[in-house]
């Protein structure tokens, strides 16, 4: 028999057994362990990587249940002689992946595509973020804030067997239930939104919902008013279906509200926080906004993906809450609160559009996964939800006032202050500036901060505007980040002027 030498997949996630049962399965598909081979006892694999022989017995007995393995009488396990049926089995001269890869290089793909997302600008971040000290970036979550015990708690709901009978069909285009239910009596009427259970459609996030109205009402004739600056991957879904983009100017009062509408079709608007400079709407653009579309009668798509983050006062009604003529499509986000792994959000609109966005919807995957649905109907109905609300309002307003302590004593005037919450402050740093140079020379002190030229439209290339998240960042690292910030655009500052 030959020797393996075994070791456990480098992480700590998962039980003991399921890591020894992932690791067998990797060696057995990778061809490292033949067919037909005989694998280590349970003995002796247990004292190779030192755990319990019960561990390692009962990965096995796992593996012999799906089908890697057997056990045969006085003899030990084996590898089952047919489990690479069904897979393709060639040597490395004649590879169908080397044969594949040769075609595909040949054929100019370029010439075939219609649109090519790739040539649009977006925000990057480095995917290891969480390993800088100072990540003043917007969007991302903290991990100690995250309830764990309550979501472990509705997804061990979610996994008794009742439950699976209940999710596990097809749905087709259908949504839970108990989540419409919630979303319908719970989360809206807070924003004052009063619809009916069948207006409500949920989406796999805020971006998904973004993408079914731009599919439903734009073509290359439509215009679209967009905020600019605004939510740059909101601008590329519309670059995908037409250029004609209108970037709309936001002042202390949020979107400039003009003739530059007049021709608009359709207009994409972020009311409550607007995206990035966290200004709020006023109540006489609101108006104003609202009129400009029954006369000139274009659509509304608002994006209020911060909804449930105003910690500033008391909460500000959504734009559709005032909507008479059911021209608004509302846009919200479950997983700004919890987290944005776990993408899920939920459009409302009247029932014809509704009834539209679902066949769509279902072209593109039928349903969100039921099985999430249903974990985060129950995280809502058991006040989970509010109950981590709460605690993220709390924390968030005192990194905010942290924020604008500390910005207020380094870069007096600089910063933009949301009156009303949120996760990210906007900063407009000295004239010259260039904030692409800043975040460039500022990864290496490990500060992450999100230069915002790709915000405005056309992109600004030397652009002195940056933006600072903080609901990622613990509150004492805040003053030493800002710190480091200001020193470094002296720094830049004072070598261009040499």
């Amino acid at each position: 028999m030959t020797e393996y030498l075994f070791q456990l997949p480098k992480r700590t996630s998962g039980t003991l057994q399921s890591r020894i049962q992932e690791m067998m399965v990797s060696a057995i598909m990778n061809h490292h362990i033949q067919p037909g081979s005989p694998v280590p006892s349970g003995r002796k694999l247990a004292y190779q990587l030192k755990v319990s022989r019960n561990t390692v017995v009962l990965a096995y007995q796992n593996l012999i249940d799906e089908g890697f393995i057997e056990s045969r009488e006085r003899s030990g396990f084996y590898v089952c002689k047919n489990v690479l049926d069904g897979y393709v089995v060639t040597d490395e001269k004649d590879s169908v992946s080397n044969k594949n890869a040769d075609l595909q290089s040949k054929h100019d793909w370029s010439n075939r595509f219609c649109v090519t997302p790739s040539d649009f600008q977006y925000i990057k971040k480095p995917e290891n973020w969480q390993q800088y000290p100072y990540p003043f970036l917007y969007g991302q979550y903290d991990k100690a804030i995250f309830p764990i015990p309550d979501w472990r708690e509705c997804c061990r709901d979610a996994s008794s067997i009742s439950a699976i009978y209940d999710w596990a069909g097809d749905h087709v285009d259908q949504d839970n239930p108990a989540l419409i239910d919630q979303i319908h009596n719970k989360l809206l009427p807070r924003r004052g939104i009063f619809s009916n259970s069948d207006e409500i459609l949920v989406t796999l996030g805020a971006q998904h919902a973004i993408f079914l109205a731009a599919q439903l009402l734009i073509n290359k004739d439509k215009t679209v008013g967009i905020e600019n600056p605004g939510y740059v991957d909101a601008r590329n879904t519309f670059l995908t279906l037409t250029d004609k983009l209108k970037g709309i100017e936001i002042d202390s009062e949020g979107m400039v509200v003009d003739s530059k509408l007049d021709d608009c079709d359709c207009v994409y608007v972020t009311p409550s926080h607007q995206y990035p400079t966290t200004v709020t709407l006023s109540e006489s653009r609101r108006r104003a906004l609202l009129d400009k579309a029954n006369e000139k009668n274009f659509v509304i798509i608002e994006d209020d993906y911060e909804a449930e983050l105003n910690y500033q006062g008391r909460p500000i009604p959504a734009l559709k809450s005032q909507d008479t003529e059911g021209r608004i499509i509302y846009i919200g986000s479950i997983s700004k609160t919890l987290a944005p792994g776990i993408r899920m959000g939920f459009m409302v609109a009247p029932k014809a559009f509704i009834d539209e966005a679902r066949v769509l919807r279902r072209l593109m995957l039928r349903h969100p996964p039921s099985n999430n649905q249903f974990i985060i109907a129950r995280f809502l109905q058991r006040g989970y939800h509010d109950s981590l609300t709460r605690k993220l309002s709390t924390i968030l307003q005192q990194r905010s006032i942290e924020m604008q302590k500390q910005l207020d004593i380094y870069m007096p005037g600089a910063a933009q202050f949301s009156h009303y919450g949120g996760s990210s402050i906007w900063v407009k740093g000295p004239d010259g500036l260039d904030s692409k140079e800043l975040a460039e020379e500022l990864l290496k002190e490990g500060v992450l901060i999100e230069p915002s030229g790709v915000l405005f439209y056309p992109e600004i290339e030397k652009c002195q505007y940056f933006r600072l998240g903080f609901s990622s960042l613990i509150e004492d690292k805040i003053e030493a980040g800002i710190k480091i910030i200001v020193d470094k655009i002296k720094e830049i500052l004072a070598r261009e002027l040499n």
